[in-house]
């Protein structure tokens, strides 16, 4: 059973089509961690365009996948881009967000054979 994601949405726009599902689930599983070190080296530099750019990217898979922390989390990143704010305030944010998706990768990569 899935604790830290949801293949509702997934399911339901793809029409129960299990080769679609499992297309997602790998494009999460390969590219979301990359886009990850791309805001956190924004973060670091703040480039907040960096930052913004890949936190913008990611949104949908987090809202796709059910991750509604995350999802909130992310927004609260993009919002924090935009404002330019201290870096402090979103480390704690981000580092939520990073191990959200470490527990979801984690669990698909247990559920499915990516």
């Amino acid at each position: 059973m899935a604790l830290h994601y949801n293949l509702a949405k997934v399911f339901a726009l793809s029409d129960n089509d299990t080769e679609f599902v499992t297309e997602i689930l790998t494009l999460f599983v390969t590219e979301i961690p990359l886009d990850l070190i791309q805001i956190k080296q924004g973060i670091k530099d703040k480039d907040y365009k960096l930052a913004y750019s890949y936190a913008h990217k990611i949104k949908p898979s987090l809202d796709l996948l059910g991750m509604n922390m995350a999802f909130e989390e992310i927004l609260q990143i993009e919002a924090w881009t935009k404002s330019e704010g201290k870096r402090k305030e979103i480390q704690a944010t981000f580092d939520s967000v990073e191990s959200q998706v470490e527990k979801a990768i984690k669990e698909i990569s247990k559920d499915f054979p990516l």
